[in-house]
């Protein structure tokens, strides 16, 4: 999924789940700093203070990633959360969508309500939640499952599907054969392409197991929407059980729908634009305003605020160590990241036994 929906269509669902408008825009923020906190390692002070962070995602280039064991801390604790079903590893690492393994990190989330940072925690949370249907068939090691052929989508031409391979591939030239995709992409949906994460899409593709996996995403992401929204309504309750919670209004569900199946820019920040419009137009009922503007890295930034540092990295100048440092968002995304990450790999998916990292 892009921004479009971890940004815009999350700060619609937990709007509609009971938060407040500052609420929702720290869950929603938080949901989409997962796919930007790029920046990794040690936040290293002027005074000799440290502040030690996870990148929950890798930008390098839009689809490949470096090949080494700390993807496995990446992608899976965060993109392509194993369901854990099947005999093997490679079965059990796959990502299903709304598996017990994802519903268990909900209630993880649900039961930090009393955190200082548990907003983020539970916009994290749902980043992870919702990916598992976008994800679904894919995992975040490398494995069968994650070989494409026969790729098409009866929303794309032949031939923007081979302009679309050849941007991408223009990093890899070194590699190209037959199934230089899969080859090259071997985590993730890489070699899929942007398709599981357009909401509107139909598309199909033929495993490296040799299955034929037909893909109807709309559908897959009204139903992501519509479980985060009971996520936001037990929240909201303070109860335990979500599944159980009413989720979008059945209004809200149609106009939602419709939204997400016309709204098919290639551009995921255009398409961000379009969900903008028709929540200040009052087009979904239940919630008309103006949803903020999403800054990922340089000023006004989460970082920016925190710490003071306008470059998209660390930059050259060590900020000095603050309260407001402390109380900012952004160290109380990071320490959702560290939370979560700990709670899928250490205790969720040891749980079940499937240690991965």
């Amino acid at each position: 999924m892009n921004i479009d929906f971890h940004y815009g269509v999350i700060y619609i669902t937990t709007r509609l789940g009971g938060l407040s408008a500052k609420d929702a825009q720290t869950v929603a923020h938080a949901c989409q700093y997962i796919d930007d906190a790029t920046t990794p390692g040690l936040l290293r002070f002027a005074g000799g203070e440290q502040f030690e962070r996870f990148a929950s995602a890798h930008k390098l280039f839009d689809y490949v990633n470096v090949e080494d064991e700390m993807n496995r801390l990446v992608w899976t604790p965060f993109h392509f959360l194993p369901a854990g079903i099947g005999d093997t590893l490679e079965q059990r690492a796959v990502c299903r969508p709304d598996s017990e393994v994802a519903r268990e990190l909900v209630r993880h989330a649900l039961e930090r309500r009393g955190a200082d940072n548990a907003l983020h925690r539970l916009g994290t949370t749902l980043h992870t939640y919702v990916d598992t249907w976008a994800h679904q068939g894919f995992s975040g090691i490398e494995s069968e499952y994650n070989k494409v052929s026969h790729l098409e989508a009866d929303d794309c031409s032949r031939e923007d599907w081979l302009e679309r391979f050849e941007h991408y591939t223009e990093h890899l030239i070194d590699k190209l054969q037959s199934d230089v995709l899969t080859r090259a992409l071997p985590l993730g949906h890489g070699a899929a392409l942007t398709y599981p994460d357009l909401p509107w899409a139909k598309w199909h593709y033929v495993n490296g197991k040799g299955e034929t996996v037909q893909r109807d995403n709309l559908p897959q992401f009204m139903e992501a929407a519509d479980m985060a929204c009971r996520v936001v309504q037990a929240w909201a309750a303070n109860a335990a059980d979500f599944s159980g919670q009413p989720g979008l209004p059945t209004a809200a569900k149609t106009a939602l729908q419709q939204l997400l199946q016309n709204n098919t820019d290639r551009d995921e920040q255009k398409r961000l634009e379009v969900i903008r419009d028709a929540v200040a137009a009052g087009s979904i009922p239940g919630i008309q305003e103006s949803i903020p503007h999403y800054i990922a890295k340089g000023p006004g930034s989460w970082k920016h605020v925190a710490t003071g540092i306008k470059a998209k990295d660390d930059g050259a100048v060590q900020p000095k160590h603050t309260k407001t440092f402390e109380n900012s968002d952004y160290r109380r995304f990071h320490d959702a990241v560290k939370e979560q990450r700990f709670a899928v790999v250490q205790e969720i998916l040891p749980a079940r036994g499937l240690r991965l990292a």
